[in-house]
């Protein structure tokens, strides 16, 4: 083969490479963007099976908080939280609800403690007084829930008396009372006596009784019974109408 024909096949095959290369690269810039939507879809699709079907991201165990009156003990199986189900999948709003349920917590908040934690953060109840039921001594809140048990009063709980057809509203209204009372009233209260929602006494250490009605206008009521106190010695004072205080005895 002479030297000329061997140029000219060179040349060919030059052209007809650069020529391939060209239509390679024509084809990947048009399925460049296919290729990459399928990357991200598997990219998406793994990271979904990760979070929400694999085992490397399941609940191992529940982190309680904020807990005095109940164990941790207590709260997790109130709580039923699913050991080994997807962290992603657990159902927050009902461990919430859940943990609510029980008597001593006030509230709880639920969230999730990655990689493998579900955290529970207890708010307990705290008593302002108790209440003698049935015999027993219970703790109330500020809200007039009953959530724990006393085997002798807290001296520094007033002692709420209620009697035998006292229903929970009244309870609920003794209890915003007791919470309504400044510090140094409440000291002098021996006992709060409970009749009906709108017929509560607070009875003295010294066997004084007030008259205070609901528990409606109490700020106003505690300065009127100050003056009063200061002012008047009685054995009865009425501030249940705090416009129109009345003594008597």
């Amino acid at each position: 083969m002479s030297p000329t024909s061997t140029g000219v096949q060179d040349t060919t095959e030059r052209t007809r490479k650069r020529f391939a290369r060209r239509q390679w690269a024509r084809r990947w810039l048009a399925w460049r963007p296919l290729v990459a939507v399928v990357l991200v879809l598997l990219l998406v699709v793994g990271l979904l099976w990760l979070v929400f079907f694999s085992s490397y991201l399941s609940v191992q165990g529940v982190d309680v908080r904020g807990t005095s009156l109940l164990t941790t003990s207590e709260v997790e199986k109130a709580a039923a939280v699913p050991d080994g189900e997807a962290l992603a999948r657990v159902d927050l709003d009902r461990v919430r609800t859940r943990v609510e349920a029980l008597a001593p917590v006030r509230s709880a908040d639920v969230s999730r403690e990655w990689p493998d934690q579900v955290r529970i953060d207890v708010t307990e109840r705290v008593p302002v007084a108790v209440v003698q039921i049935a015999g027993h001594l219970q703790g109330m809140d500020e809200e007039g829930v009953v959530f724990r048990d006393y085997a002798k009063a807290p001296p520094d709980l007033p002692l709420v008396e209620t009697g035998s057809d006292t229903g929970s509203d009244a309870l609920r209204e003794a209890a915003l009372v007791v919470a309504a009372l400044p510090a140094d009233l409440a000291s002098r209260v021996d006992h709060v006596q409970v009749d009906t929602i709108d017929r509560i006494t607070l009875v003295l250490r010294d066997d004084r009784t007030v008259r205070w009605g609901s528990s409606a206008d109490s700020d106003l009521k505690a300065t009127v019974l100050a003056g009063l106190l200061a002012a008047t010695k009685a054995q009865t004072y009425d501030v249940s109408v705090p416009g129109q205080p009345t003594t008597s005895g």
